[in-house]
């Protein structure tokens, strides 16, 4: 194909490939990089309100307001970290299991190149994707996971694979570790009054909203730490985990949650976390007001990022 060519919209849908993050370079695989940032804009498994296939795209259009230094942290995340956007997976739309193979493909690539993934969804379905790859490459990893739902669901719709069982499916599927896994900021109305009984009976540890409520920022840092260890994590957060005042644009919002200040006061808590893995999920910009939901996304990717910088200089 000449590379003055449009894509073929027949093998990449049109809303995928929209712009850089933050306007970082742009590379077509993972090779020497810290991090690779990937595109998922998968939403066929969403429930309720569609639309996050459109939160790659949003997030990277605000995402040029943030600038390279971190001041809490101390860090400038370019000087330390070799950063690329790798485009989006070329998911199917409606189709999810090719989409969890395109997925694995692509999460695989960047983790095989020695980078740690940055995903951004897209529904939270395309997290058990990037779970089977990074199982390949670490084994059983824990789980960090910020929502205000539990993802644990046996089925929706009678189907088996949704944006509210990929944990239900990553469990069974062996990919991680109960044990040493951790579910932050469940609220909400439930179909189930042992809702999260049952989640603590399959080995996770859950912090309803009511709880962190009630905890500073450091108590919550350190009950992760607790939790998680030395091991190698994986954190995925909803964007749903914020309260919906700060974070609108979301298919399935919850309110009773955190303010932008304290979600990114929790993230900075992370920093002795030995990540291998990230997605920020759930973004849904025909909801969004003022794009602060996306924002707020790109933030959170950024202190992602600052995390990764500040264990790489302290090497």
């Amino acid at each position: 194909m000449s590379k003055n060519q449009l894509p073929d919209s027949s093998l990449l849908p049109r809303f995928c490939d929209m712009g850089n993050f933050m306007r970082l370079q742009k590379k077509e695989n993972a090779d020497g990089l810290d991090v690779g940032i990937l595109g998922i804009p998968f939403d066929t498994a969403s429930s309720f309100r569609t639309g996050s296939r459109f939160g790659p795209s949003s997030i990277r259009k605000i995402s040029t307001m943030i600038k390279p230094n971190n001041i809490i942290m101390g860090v400038n995340i370019v000087d330390i970290l070799n950063i690329a956007d790798l485009g989006d997976v070329p998911i199917v739309p409606g189709y999810i299991k090719e989409s969890y193979d395109a997925i694995y493909k692509s999460v695989s690539e960047v983790l095989d190149a020695g980078a740690v993934p940055l995903c951004l969804g897209g529904d939270h379905s395309i997290t058990l994707g990037e779970l089977r790859a990074v199982y390949k490459k670490h084994g059983k990893v824990s789980l960090i996971h910020f929502d205000s739902h539990l993802d644990l669901g046996k089925s929706v719709f009678g189907k088996y694979y949704t944006h509210g069982t990929p944990f239900r499916r990553a469990l069974e599927e062996g990919l991680i570790d109960p044990s040493t896994s951790i579910q932050i900021g469940i609220r909400g109305s439930m179909y189930d009054l042992n809702d999260i009984k049952i989640a603590e009976d399959l080995g996770f540890e859950v912090i309803t909203a009511h709880k962190l409520h009630k905890m500073t920022e450091e108590e919550l840092g350190e009950k992760i730490k607790g939790r998680v260890g030395q091991g190698k994590a994986f954190l995925t957060f909803d964007i749903d985990f914020v309260d919906p005042a700060y974070a609108p644009g979301t298919g399935t919002p919850e309110v009773g949650g955190f303010t932008s200040h304290e979600t990114l006061s929790y993230i900075q808590q992370l920093k002795d976390i030995n990540f291998i893995g990230c997605d920020i999920v759930e973004v849904a910009p025909d909801y969004d007001c003022s794009e602060i939901t996306a924002y707020l996304a790109a933030s959170i990717g950024f202190e992602f990022m600052s995390i990764l910088a500040c264990k790489k200089q302290c090497l």
